[in-house]
């Protein structure tokens, strides 16, 4: 293994860090916690560099998430720490997948969502602190069931208000509070 190169057990290890510490913690997505408790996330890591053996990959953990009941596994975070390190090539990219999932049956089942290690809002500085709603140490790509999101915003009265909520709690938190989460790779071995 480079020195560049993340291997699976790093790759999750961070990400349930960031999870925990971030996701959960500053409660950036109320409905994380249930889910995490309950060990209902399936972790995955894509070690290779070519995007498109992560839509493969991607396209077996789709398949493998419908096949179980929501009670064993109910989401899947598919981490990708050694491919599409440009987040414009990850959005780009990510516009892609959720094709190839349509194509292949998914869609009204499970839709997704992503974080980059350097998310960027359209319209937005690289430097604005509300970036950090949607950063995760590795590019990752989020499967949710469709039913499961439905359920959660229907218990959820605001759900609607979340993202304002999670600007202000990161405008509150600032850089600096941000960086001491220590969210980032590596994060979970400090």
């Amino acid at each position: 293994m480079s020195a560049t190169t993340i291997d699976a057990v790093q790759a999750e290890a961070d990400t349930r860090h960031w999870l925990e510490r971030a996701v959960i913690g500053l409660n950036l997505c109320p409905f994380a916690k249930a889910v995490h408790v309950k060990r209902q996330i399936h972790y995955a890591a894509y070690l290779g560099t070519d995007p498109a053996g992560l839509i493969d990959a991607l396209l077996a953990e789709a398949h493998a998430l419908v096949a179980l009941d929501a009670s064993v596994r109910d989401t899947t975070l598919l981490m990708a720490p050694n491919t599409l390190a440009d987040f414009l090539d990850f959005n780009d990219f990510t516009a892609r997948v959720e094709r190839r999932l349509a194509r292949a049956g998914f869609d009204g089942e499970l839709q997704l969502a992503s974080f980059h290690p350097q998310f960027q809002f359209g319209g937005s500085e690289p430097d604005d602190i509300a970036n950090a709603t949607n950063r995760a140490p590795y590019p990752t790509l989020h499967l949710l069931r469709e039913d499961s999101v439905s359920r959660a915003v229907d218990a959820f009265p605001e759900a609607g208000a979340i993202f304002e909520r999670n600007i202000e709690v990161m405008e509150t938190l600032g850089a600096a509070g941000w960086a001491a989460l220590d969210v980032g790779p590596g994060g979970a071995a400090r």
